[in-house]
């Protein structure tokens, strides 16, 4: 099978070579405004791994709140993708982790919650990982930083 990574590699793997991701991610709208995380001027909808013994629907409202610090409720499955990607953990020595992820997306209801107060791991940290509402409208300006374009999702469901 074929694994791609953010710049569009292509690298084929075996089962052997892959690690699997179930994630939750959320998509949240409030005055026209869709919340996202920005990492290396590249936009996301925040969400993550779903951890062991977790719900989705328990990762999405929890990832949310650690990313951005906006607090949602009633998590709704709207759709859900499947990809192989690659990312390069290291340089010396090349380190490639090659995932097979399943990406559950939620729209989920605004409830509150300041802006930036974040509970970010290492990882996001070390990535300058931040939050941001942009307005809807913008979407098709922006640079998705994923292998999935989840901006069609989100078209759907504000088409439904």
């Amino acid at each position: 099978m074929i694994s791609k990574d953010i710049d569009g590699n292509e690298y084929e793997v075996t089962a052997g070579d892959l690690t699997w991701r179930p994630a939750a991610y959320g998509i949240v709208i409030h005055d026209g405004k869709i919340l996202l995380t920005k990492e290396g001027g590249k936009f996301h909808l925040p969400g993550g791994g779903v951890e062991l013994g977790e719900d989705p629907e328990e990762t999405v409202v929890r990832e949310i709140k650690e990313e951005t610090g906006i607090l949602v409720a009633d998590p709704k499955l709207v759709d859900m993708n499947s990809s192989f990607f690659t990312w390069q953990e290291s340089e010396q020595p090349p380190n490639f982790t090659h995932v097979q992820s399943l990406m559950l997306y939620y729209h989920c209801n605004y409830v509150g919650g300041t802006l930036g107060d974040v509970e970010l791991d290492e990882y996001e940290t070390l990535a300058g990982l931040t939050a941001e509402w942009i307005e809807v409208a913008k979407l098709p300006e922006i640079a998705v930083g994923t292998t999935v374009d989840w901006r069609l999702i989100v078209s759907h469901l504000r088409s439904a």
